[in-house]
């Protein structure tokens, strides 16, 4: 799976595009919103693969718990 990363999310119009302010702006932008992506996927991804690895519990009676 390929991804084109691109720095601007909105093209700028070239007389912006000299205010290094607003560039580094959006490529921070841009970089927080592919990493808050990219983490979020593992998250969900371990989320998976420990629901899978766990297994359902059957409920144990009362008797068995050492309850009173």
């Amino acid at each position: 799976m390929t991804q084109k990363h691109i720095a601007t999310v909105h093209p700028l119009p070239s007389s912006i595009l000299h205010n290094s302010v607003e560039v580094r702006r959006q490529y921070t932008r841009a970089a927080t919103r592919r990493a808050v992506q990219f983490i979020g996927r593992k998250l969900r991804i371990a989320g998976r693969r420990a629901q899978a690895a766990t297994p359902e519990m059957p409920e144990m009676p009362q008797a068995m718990q050492g309850g009173h």
